[in-house]
């Protein structure tokens, strides 16, 4: 017996909002004190939202989970060598026959930490060990903040021209701006974390009010040095077909490592979804401080594309996870229901021990569904 949870497609209005974004941009892009103003205020903004993912964090949800180190290990293999591997050699492959930008655009996205709400949600959604999903999901988004741009630097030859290696005041700017902010909220979690706890709402607006700030800021400035006469429809398609490819190879690869390793059913969706994400929240604003201002729209570009695909694909197959997760058989609870049972098994129930064994039997019960989640302890 299996659980219904049909998956039904409705549109990301996240989608939607960037699709009007770009549009935005398109047709009247930020000039002058205008760019500089938004430009301004994406950074406070991109600082206000890490500020309060430290402050989110959770060091207890992050304890429960981080003793599954070899799951933990799994993800991050994925996330920082799987990934970039792909990417690697898909932009071996086809250099020379795309636009160089969005080549480096696609290998930057496979360079960045996975994302940490839609993970956890997903893994939830499936029926997968949420606790774990936590820890990896943080931990990968903490290293990432210094490890993606080493990684940057190390495979993609970056700097203020675009032609060098990636510099020391860009990985600078990156840790003034993302961890400082992060480690700030976390420290402050004793103090302000209750407050957050309870208005979760007040993350999302900022969390996609930032992006959105930014997103128009690095169109601007695309726009203003000619996107579009670069990028037409047949490209858009390609990224989309590159997208799903990488996507499917490293989900192939890390439900494989899975059943190698003997990974747990919970344990396997973590690694499913931790290790198969990557994370517009952190890209977005890592590539502003990485890039050229007239490269960032065209290398975010790919990132955009790969992370409404991940969120579809992801949201369809956590759903199928869900069908075939096993529903918790319910223990007889009444006395009818218990001499029938054992009727079955060929038992005789004394009616002087039926008391205490349907005692014990609601006890363990109770057990068995605040283990499965079913109910709280």
């Amino acid at each position: 017996m299996t659980r219904r949870s049909p998956f039904v497609f409705s549109p990301d209005p996240f989608l939607l909002c960037l699709i009007a974004v770009v549009t935005g941009a398109s047709l009247f892009p930020a000039r002058g004190m205008v760019a500089t103003t938004i430009g301004g205020a994406a950074d406070i903004a991109i600082a206000l939202l890490f500020f309060l993912h430290g402050a989110k964090l959770s060091r207890a949800a992050i304890l429960a989970g981080a003793g599954n180190w070899r799951l933990h290990l799994l993800v991050l293999a994925s996330t920082y060598i799987f990934f970039p591997a792909v990417g690697l050699a898909l932009a071996t492959v086809l250099r020379g026959s795309e636009d160089a930008v969005l080549l480096a655009g696609l290998l930057y996205l496979t360079l960045l930490p996975s994302t940490v709400q839609s993970s956890i949600a997903f893994t939830a959604m499936a029926g997968g060990n949420v606790a774990a999903a936590v820890c990896s999901a943080s931990l990968s988004n903490l290293i990432g903040i210094i490890l993606t741009p080493l990684l940057v630097g190390l495979v993609m030859a970056v700097n203020a021209d675009g032609s060098g290696s990636s510099s020391w005041h860009s990985i600078q700017a990156i840790a003034l701006q993302l961890l400082v902010p992060f480690l700030a909220g976390h420290l402050l979690r004793p103090w302000i974390g209750g407050f957050i706890d309870r208005n979760k709402g007040l993350l999302m607006p900022v969390d996609r009010g930032s992006i959105l700030l930014v997103v128009y800021s690095a169109f601007s400035a695309a726009v203003i040095n000619g996107i579009w006469s670069q990028v037409n429809a047949g490209d858009l398609l390609v990224l989309l077909l590159l997208s799903l490819l990488i996507l499917l190879i490293i989900m192939g690869v890390n439900w494989g490592m899975a059943r190698l390793v003997g990974l747990s059913r919970a344990d396997a969706i973590v690694l499913m979804f931790c290790g198969s994400k990557k994370s517009l929240v952190s890209g977005v604003p890592m590539a502003s401080a990485l890039f050229p201002a007239a490269q960032v729209g065209l290398l975010i570009l790919p990132l955009m594309i790969f992370h409404q695909l991940q969120l579809f694909l992801c949201a369809a197959l956590a759903a199928r996870f869900a069908r075939q997760a096993p529903v918790r058989p319910r223990l007889p609870r009444s006395e009818q229901e218990i001499a029938a049972a054992a009727a079955v098994l060929g038992l005789t129930i004394p009616d002087a021990c039926m008391p205490g064994v349907t005692i014990n039997l609601a006890l363990l019960d109770r057990h068995a569904a605040i283990l499965s989640g079913e109910a709280r302890p």
